[in-house]
């Protein structure tokens, strides 16, 4: 088996723990733009020494650009990547569609890697990325076996699968739970993990969205049949000693050592009551769930001192090729080459010997005490005249002078196109509206929307008596085949209009001939990203005058609605309490009593929904996009009569709502 081990470093010493234990890469995050902002991450400065670091060993380093970016921030990361391709950074992970746009753009030499924020979970949101310049693909961890291996046989792109380390409830980049309880958004790095506390489907205190840690390690030769190229590790928050010993173990399952000791000691480090292979394995049940107990904290003490030595000092990791040449009257030559360089340095004419002259064996051993290094020697060759000596110390500085300049690392040059100027846009007129129902039985008679949406599941009849468009879900795992089916269905009965809030469902429709319209889940944050999507739902993340001013045609918000904040594939009711005690009318109670409803659907994904709707009639006036989106979930017919004449006179609400995020924005 061969593959990349991907190392996390959030700090200088987490990166020399994965480099010395043997990764092959390493993702890394400046101060700013990246998925983990609280840790202690890399400044100009210190991100060139890394990369100068890593390259003197052969390791590559990616960095994380992970996060939406605004409109005002794209100067400050235009300046982020034009320093980090000098710099040498070998790729960047990078969720946000404009920011891939912008790299593209502005820097043609750089490669993108997806993250798995993107939410890309099908051969068509992989070929998706191809067509953006996108290199390689970070599958979400919430994939199987099989649905890996289809994704793998429709596409030649670079796959990398997370296999050891925390895992999230809610699908990568459609978890908006810690942005809206603390405006800490996980898709701008600041999560505050509140899915960690107790969330309980039978108001019993238990924890019914905190995952155990995933750990693939002993899959890997399954991993290899799937084409898999970088096996990544979670873990940029988590200490140097928990970097060693998952890059450890990661290697020794490459070359077949790894043991049970190896494991015990894994969980040792770092476990929430054990680990699972739960999504990989396609057995989603009780059994994935767990906490980080006292047993846990305890266990961990008696190894991370041990651990540490792992890293102490450095390995020999890196093979060096030495050729010594030493002629009579002529000055000694030494050539090392390594890492795709080669130093030729020469020396002393060397001397006559007058009692014991030099061999080739004492030669050999000089050149190959590489000791305190990351260089080992691999072919060291020799070419000696006889009876000629010189000295052991000259001998000494030349071989240090080698390693010296086999370790040296000289800046890029880059070619660079300046970044575009983006100017706010100025909308004049009330927002004519939208919406999306969970179920045709709530389309009032007569309503006020131009586009109306069902669910892809909703009886054929529906979209007809409605002339309503398709909502396709986010959550397309292992469906899309079945999707196109129905696409091609409904497109046969006259449905033209499709609402995508995935990047795989969205080139779908596109390629089925559907208007194809952006939803939410795309998280379009800046004028970038909503110039790449038709009529973009903005991510409800942004501030109203934030939205407001996104430079794109027809935008929209969600005005109304009770938000999703979370997308899971694990259903925590199921898993607690039984479908047979929900039907289909589940919640989860947080530890201050607060209910959020569960929405179950017959595709394998279920929605968290907040506890209140978003509410923005009395503020209509604040709202400058072209238009406004309702998102209904579970109200009745006569309630939505209400709420629609509520926006229609821009009156104030006389029920529990929320501002959601237009006014407190995100960290």
């Amino acid at each position: 088996m061969k593959f990349e081990i991907l190392a996390p470093a959030g700090s200088q010493e987490s990166l020399a723990a994965g480099v010395r234990c043997g990764a092959n890469a390493v993702y890394l995050g400046g101060k700013v733009l990246n998925a983990r902002r609280n840790a202690g991450n890399f400044n100009d400065e210190e991100l060139e020494k890394a990369v100068q670091y890593c390259h003197a060993r052969n390791v590559k380093v990616y960095l994380t650009l992970n996060t939406l970016c605004r409109d005002q921030e794209l100067s400050e990361a235009y300046e982020l990547v034009k320093k980090a391709l000098v710099f040498g950074v070998d790729a960047f992970i990078v969720q946000d569609i404009g920011l891939i746009r912008m790299i593209k753009d502005c820097f043609p030499q750089a490669k993108i890697h997806g993250s798995t924020q993107m939410s890309v979970m099908t051969a068509e949101g992989v070929n998706a990325l191809k067509e953006m310049g996108v290199s390689r693909a970070v599958l979400p961890r919430e994939m199987t076996q099989e649905e890996i291996a289809q994704i793998r046989e429709c596409t030649d792109m670079e796959l990398e699968m997370f296999v050891h380390g925390a895992l999230c409830m809610s699908v990568s980049g459609q978890c908006y739970l810690s942005a809206m309880l603390g405006q800490r958004s996980g898709n701008r790095g600041l999560c505050a993990q509140p899915c960690r506390l107790s969330f309980s489907a039978n108001n019993s205190n238990s924890f019914d969205l905190s995952l155990k840690d995933l750990s693939l390690i002993r899959q890997l030769s399954q991993i290899d049949n799937l084409g898999v190229v970088s096996l990544k590790i979670e873990g940029r928050m988590k200490r140097p000693e928990y970097i060693a010993a998952a890059v450890s173990s990661l290697k020794k399952a490459i070359n077949g050592d790894y043991s049970i000791k190896d494991e015990i000691m894994l969980k040792s480090v770092f476990s929430r009551s054990g680990f699972t292979q739960g999504y990989f394995k396609n057995e989603m049940n009780r059994d994935m769930f767990g906490i980080r107990q006292k047993d846990d904290v305890i266990a961990a003490k008696d190894v991370l001192k041990q651990l540490s030595h792992l890293y102490d000092n450095e390995n020999p990791l890196v093979p060096v090729d030495i050729a010594f040449e030493c002629r009579k009257d002529k000055a000694v030559q030494l050539t090392a080459q390594a890492l795709g360089k080669k130093v030729v340095l020469h020396g002393e004419i060397p001397e006559k010997a007058v009692n014991k002259p030099m061999t080739e064996e004492t030669l050999k051993q000089r050149l190959s005490k590489l000791g305190g290094t990351q260089f080992y020697a691999d072919n060291v060759k020799i070419k000696l005249d006889d009876g000629l000596i010189i000295s052991a110390s000259h001998i000494n500085a030349l071989r240090r002078e080698a390693v010296e300049k086999l370790c040296e690392t000289e800046r890029r040059k880059i070619a660079c196109f300046p970044l575009p100027e983006i100017l706010p846009r100025v909308r004049a007129g009330a927002p004519y509206f939208t919406a999306r129902f969970s179920d045709a039985c709530q389309i009032p008679d007569k309503h006020p929307f131009e586009r109306i949406f069902i669910p892809i599941w909703s009886a054929i009849e529906d979209f007809v008596d409605n002339r309503a468009g398709v909502e396709i879900p986010r959550g397309l795992f292992g469906k899309e085949k079945d999707i196109e089916k129905r696409l091609l269905a409904l497109k046969k009965i006259g449905v033209k209009n499709a609402l995508c809030g995935n990047i795989g469902s969205y080139r779908l429709a596109e390629r089925l001939g559907f208007n194809v319209f952006g939803d939410f889940g795309l998280n379009v944050f800046n004028s970038l990203s909503a110039n790449q999507i038709h009529s973009p739902i903005l991510s409800f993340e942004l501030q109203i005058e934030e939205a407001n001013r996104i430079n794109a045609e027809d935008t929209g918000v969600v005005a109304y609605g009770k938000l999703p904040l979370m997308l899971t594939r694990n259903c925590p009711v199921k898993n607690n309490i039984g479908c047979e005690n929900c039907r289909k009318h589940g919640s989860l109670t947080d530890r201050k009593g607060i209910k959020f409803p569960v929405v179950c659907s017959p595709y394998p994904c279920v929605e968290i929904l907040n506890s209140v709707p978003l509410y923005m009639a009395d503020r209509m006036h604040e709202i400058k996009t072209n238009f406004i989106h309702f998102y209904f979930t579970d109200e009745s017919v006569q309630e939505i009569d209400r709420i629609i004449a509520l926006y229609n006179k821009n009156s104030k609400a006389d029920f529990d709502y929320t501002r959601g995020l237009y006014y407190r924005g995100v960290l």
